[in-house]
């Protein structure tokens, strides 16, 4: 969906790179298995990041092999599933087809019209399965919606709204952790949204789109977002270690202490470059 959220490479050793990859690869095999090629170009880390978060705090039995697969034919990989693997892949249909819904709102392209209608099917199973969950995604996209049709300039707005969305979905269990869990989830999503319109800030502005971060532009705008995104994950990680987590943690660790920051450098590396000078054709700038 927004790919914001996934693992440092570089901070992971070799065995945990591979238990993440297993982990997203089981999540890709079980969205093909349920949903067709449709479902599994919905993949997402975000949803992979939900699956490892749940699997170390529940630690369910686990099933596991290797195999090809279509994207990689050549070599076998490792995959694993778990109970929540299912939950993870049904959350993904949920939020790619909200996603194409919106996007077709917003924009009346054809194409993310088509993406939700081949969705559609799939997206009433998650429903009937989860519709709690799914009631919570529609009152969000709902409430976005709404925020973005008043064109609201306070980014908090609709950070929360999507936070609330993202929190309920990390809640599995009526139990001791739904605090702790829904509060990591919350603060995930707002620092999810910020980052997208960030990284969207550029187009957005060049078609006239809704973007309320427009409204922090000029003097100190890059300190002012990255302290909101610090804030934010900082509240994000506060609830992430209140949960008794052992098996996994590192690699929970380096997507919400490095990986996130990542890609954050890149999104901001990429906004540099664009409005950098342009050179001339001696290779000075002007």
């Amino acid at each position: 969906m927004f790919g914001y959220v996934t693992v440092d490479p570089k901070v992971l050793t070799p065995e945990q790179r591979a238990r993440f990859q297993a982990c997203y690869c089981g999540l890709c095999r079980c969205l093909r298995r349920e949903y067709g090629l449709k479902g599994q170009l919905t993949l997402s880390f975000d949803m992979t990041f939900l699956l490892l978060t749940l699997s170390s705090l529940y630690e369910p039995a686990e099933t596991g092999g290797e195999e090809r697969c279509a994207p990689h034919p050549r070599k076998k990989h490792p995959w694993m599933e778990n109970e929540f693997t299912a939950y993870a892949a049904d959350m993904n249909i949920a939020l790619a087809y909200h996603k194409l819904m919106d996007d077709w709102a917003d924009e009346r392209n054809l194409l993310r019209r088509a993406g939700a209608e081949a969705l559609k099917r799939g997206y009433r199973r998650v429903e009937a399965r989860w519709g709690e969950k799914c009631a919570a995604i529609e009152a969000g996209v709902r409430d976005l919606g709404q925020i973005e049709k008043r064109r609201e300039m306070d980014v908090d707005a609709p950070a929360k709204c999507f936070g609330r969305l993202l929190g309920e979905l990390f809640v599995y269990r009526r139990d001791e952790w739904e605090a702790p869990l829904r509060a990591m989830g919350e603060y995930l999503g707002r620092f999810i949204y910020v980052m997208d319109a960030y990284d969207d800030l550029a187009a957005d502005e060049k078609r006239g789109a809704y973007n309320p971060l427009t409204a922090l532009e000029g003097e100190g705008f890059e300190q002012a977002v990255e302290s909101a995104l610090t804030m934010l994950i900082g509240r994000c990680t506060q609830a992430f270690e209140v949960l008794p987590l052992v098996k996994d943690v590192e690699i929970l660790r380096s997507v919400l202490y490095s990986g996130v920051w990542a890609k954050y450098v890149s999104v901001r590396k990429k906004r540099d470059a664009s409005f950098a000078p342009a050179e001339d054709g001696k290779g000075e700038k002007q």
